[in-house]
């Protein structure tokens, strides 16, 4: 199992932005300096929790003081982009992370973003399916292009000048793009089926339960034989909430206490998943009142803290319930206490990620 982060990020909207957004830069360097293998930054526009509101600038203010980590989107929000500006960009940086940048795309979450940018009663998944489309079409093919869809209509030909280069966009460093990831955030995705037929993998959301995060696994099969291709679980990666600390009353605390980063966290996130009508992904029972959510019940279930050997117990059972993947994101949250979150990151790289894959090898080794 190798080790990523994944963070959206959520902090307290009290907190300057200009010191939130060193925080989140300082968890990549870190992550960079303990082995972590691959990074992902989510954005939202419109969200003073939710500070990072383009993930590719922030990526981009990262490559030269990182060494060996991979870093993603996480994702970019295709119905809130031109396709073409997305092309774009991406291509520059790319090349600029010359094979370090992952590409992670969603239709967005955010109801408020959709409505500042006029989406909030269109189909968002048709406008995030014909962006991607549009965008690969451009890098696959040649100026002045021609492509036309229901939201955007694309083409340079009235002032394409082949010999200076006018009209051209340019296509990544990575051939024939970047890899593409997908955020699965609902029990039984299609998205994720549809994602595997075209060649791309998903992450899975920490905010699911595990026996949601389960039902992904069929549905990348089922787009693997789709589109020809084997289902493997290396090319799975589970994004999990984790805290470590040397002794469990600390763990306890930091991870579940009211007032907490990590109730906090989720008493966020889960406001406004149960407003938007998400309710769902947070119960076991599917016709349990949405009224039996509590901050308290998301906490106890979604959460994995303790010491480094109750953590790797845990995380072993979790992956026992949801079956094997490959890449374990380790989410993001706000640092209450510098000290605390940066140790638990330690013991997750030093001791826990160790354990668990001793544990795995133990595993394979007698099977």
């Amino acid at each position: 199992m190798k080790l990523g982060f994944f963070t959206m990020p959520i902090h307290p909207v009290d907190r300057p932005l200009v010191e939130t957004l060193k925080e989140d830069r300082e968890l990549a360097l870190i992550a960079d300096r303990l082995g972590f293998t691959e990074g992902y930054f989510g954005e939202h526009v419109t969200d003073a929790a939710e500070t990072i509101s383009s993930s590719l600038i922030f990526i981009a203010w990262l490559l030269n003081e990182t060494k060996t980590i991979k870093l993603g989107s996480g994702t970019i929000n295709l119905p809130n982009h031109h396709p073409a500006m997305v092309a774009g960009e991406v291509a520059m940086i790319d090349h600029m992370a010359e094979g370090r940048f992952i590409m992670g795309i969603s239709p967005g979450g955010l109801l408020s973003d959709a409505e500042v940018f006029g989406n909030l009663d269109k189909d968002r998944t048709a406008m995030f399916v014909e962006a991607i489309n549009h965008i690969l079409n451009i890098w696959a093919g040649e100026p002045p292009y021609n492509l036309s869809g229901d939201y955007w209509t694309i083409s340079t030909a009235k002032t394409h000048i082949p010999e200076l280069g006018q009209g051209y966009i340019h296509k990544p460093y990575q051939t024939p793009h970047p890899p593409i990831v997908v955020t699965a955030v609902a029990p039984f995705s299609k998205g994720v089926s549809e994602a595997a037929a075209r060649g791309w993998d998903p992450i899975s959301a920490n905010f699911l339960l595990p026996q949601w995060v389960k039902t992904h696994w069929p549905k990348y099969v089922e787009g693997c034989e789709k589109g020809g291709r084997i289902a493997d679980p290396a090319n799975w990666r589970v994004a999990k909430s984790i805290f470590v600390a040397e002794d469990m009353a600390t763990a306890r605390r930091y991870a579940t206490e009211p007032g907490s980063p990590y109730y906090n966290y989720y008493r966020s996130l889960a406001t406004k998943l149960i407003k938007n009508g998400r309710a769902n992904l947070f119960k076991a029972d599917q016709n349990a009142p949405d009224s039996s959510v509590t901050v308290e019940s998301v906490v106890d279930q979604l959460i994995i803290w303790g010491t480094p050997e109750k953590v790797t117990e845990d995380l072993l059972a979790f992956r026992d319930q949801i079956g094997d993947f490959g890449t374990l994101l380790y989410a993001g949250h706000d640092w209450a206490d510098r000290n605390l979150a940066v140790r638990s990151m330690e013991l997750m790289a030093e001791k826990v990620l160790p354990a668990v894959n001793r544990e795995i090898a133990s595993e394979t080794v007698a099977a």
